[in-house]
């Protein structure tokens, strides 16, 4: 679809101005070519609730062509490619994705809502994975091994798996994309990627970038669907080695079950329920840039975000007092209005789920410091709501127990170091926490004792292209990113070499 094809004005005036308006479509990639059934489902942009466009939803026989197509691929691909060839490649990929950075970043906006700015930090952040996989593709070491047996060598190689199902979510459309297959092109897999049908025009972008920076066209495809069924092809298919999900743990354990029946590799990056915890040593101002950054980035909807705020009661006043302060300096509006700086939710369910958790939590006991209604000057069909804060939350409120996925930051009291652990790591999810204070020894304490993945010391920043990134508990399985990224998308097979002397 085309900016003049779309019904939405405000999308359509932004995408005429697109450098390379032929990146905004809502074709499928299949098996070598671009594809546009009659079947469609709509995409909305989250600033009016109206129809952005209409992207191909195809069926379970399309996800059979694009695996068959994929693993045919792979087979030519994984033999006919150096590592220094599958680099050459990738930097060629990630030069083009910075080169269209704002036009991505633009397609982003419509689609996810985001502001401008956190949109090309967004396809910055996720060329990084590009550039850094580029790099480690030449580093797929195996070993030598010192044998048992007299006359005996054993080796170990790192081969790539085979064929990857991707599936991805809209929160980091971009990235998310990145994280997954630049891993896997880089150690000789090919991918089938399932975008999510909230956000499936980024992800295409980035396919038709990597076709043109020279990867074969059968060892990337790129299927949307609504059909979470025909989806389900991914998990279940026997040519498909390896399954990447991000998403909620209900789906990812169900796609797990799924993947097992054929014992697929899997990497599972799912639910969180971040503590943030602000000791009565830690640098005040510094914790509260922190919960800034990572409470209400992308609008509260990252799986890292802090969702649990702990404050010690020494402190909590002049916390609760300087994040108002700065929270209400945050203006709600369209993405890509330079003065713009928290965007809307993805659909009108996140904004339903903030406000439950807000009526809950004030039910039980708990204050509404500020915000928790639709700001006045917004269009009043998009789905907003405003940044907001909560005090006197207790852990029997459903934004103790639930991943609230939205812009509002509950504050909890504690007392103790032991007490405050206790309340952190009361919980099913384990994917991020994060934690301010001076104390050395206490760092360490904490660090070790806290039960993530991931774990921010005096900083709200914690993802990068060279950092793992991962959960423990219902969090999921898995790392994504840093050198450790490759074994994920790899098998490591043994090679015993005997009778050295005969």
């Amino acid at each position: 679809m085309t900016a003049a094809e779309t019904a939405n004005p405000t999308a359509a005036a932004a995408l005429k101005r697109l450098s390379r308006p032929d990146l905004f479509t809502g074709s499928a990639f299949i098996d070598g070519k671009w594809v546009q059934p009659d079947k469609t489902f709509p995409v909305y942009e989250p600033s009016t609730g109206e129809v952005l466009g209409a992207v191909a939803n195809m069926s379970r026989s399309d996800f059979v062509t694009g695996i068959r197509s994929a693993d045919i691929g792979f087979r030519n691909y994984s033999t006919s490619t150096t590592a220094h060839g599958r680099s050459a490649l990738l930097k060629k990929w990630y030069d083009l994705i910075i080169a269209n950075k704002d036009d991505i970043a633009t397609i982003l906006v419509l689609e996810n809502g985001k502001t401008l700015s956190e949109a090309v930090g967004e396809v910055v952040y996720a060329a990084s994975f590009v550039s850094w996989f580029a790099e480690e593709a030449t580093r797929a070491y195996g070993d030598v091994i010192p044998s048992s047996m007299p006359n005996t060598t054993v080796l170990t190689l790192m081969q790539p798996v085979g064929v990857c199902g991707i599936i991805t979510p809209w929160n980091f459309p971009a990235a998310m994309i990145t994280r997954k297959i630049a891993p896997a092109l880089a150690v000789g897999c090919s991918v089938v990627i399932k975008p999510p049908s909230e956000t499936p025009y980024t992800a295409a972008a980035l396919v038709k970038l990597a076709i043109e920076a020279g990867i074969p066209p059968t060892v990337i495809h790129l299927i949307p669907t609504k059909d979470r069924e025909a989806a389900t092809e991914l998990c279940t298919n026997p040519a498909v080695k390896k399954v990447s999900f991000t998403g909620s743990t209900n789906v990812g354990v169900f796609l797990s079950k799924l993947a097992m029946g054929t014992m697929k590799k899997i990497s599972m990056e799912l639910g969180g329920n971040a503590p943030f915890i602000v000791f009565d040593d830690a640098d005040i101002d510094l914790a509260v840039l922190g919960a800034m950054a990572c409470k209400f980035r992308c609008s509260g909807q990252t799986c890292v975000c802090a969702n649990r705020i702990f404050v010690h009661n020494k402190v909590l006043h002049e916390f609760t007092k300087k994040l108002i302060a700065m929270v209400s300096t945050l203006k709600v509006g369209f993405g890509l209005d330079k003065s713009t700086t928290q965007g809307p939710l993805v659909n009108r369910d996140g904004v339903n789920k903030v406000k439950q958790h807000i009526e809950d939590a004030v039910s039980k006991g708990a204050k509404l410091e500020f915000g928790g209604t639709v700001p006045q000057d917004v269009n009043p069909n998009g789905f907003f709501i405003a940044p907001s804060i909560l005090t006197g939350v207790t852990k029997d409120m459903l934004v103790a127990n639930e991943e609230t996925f939205g812009p509002l930051a509950p504050i909890f009291a504690f007392d103790t170091e032991d007490e405050v652990i206790s309340l952190a790591n009361d919980s099913e999810f384990g994917l991020a926490g994060y934690f301010f204070s001076k104390d050395v020894n206490r760092i360490l304490r904490v660090s070790s004792a806290l039960e993530c993945g991931l774990v921010g010391v005096n900083t709200g920043k914690i993802s990068a292209a060279e950092s793992p990134f991962g959960g423990v508990k219902e969090s999921g399985v898995g790392r994504e990113g840093s050198k450790y990224g490759l074994a994920e998308y790899s098998i490591i097979k043994a090679v015993t070499i005997g009778n050295t002397n005969a």
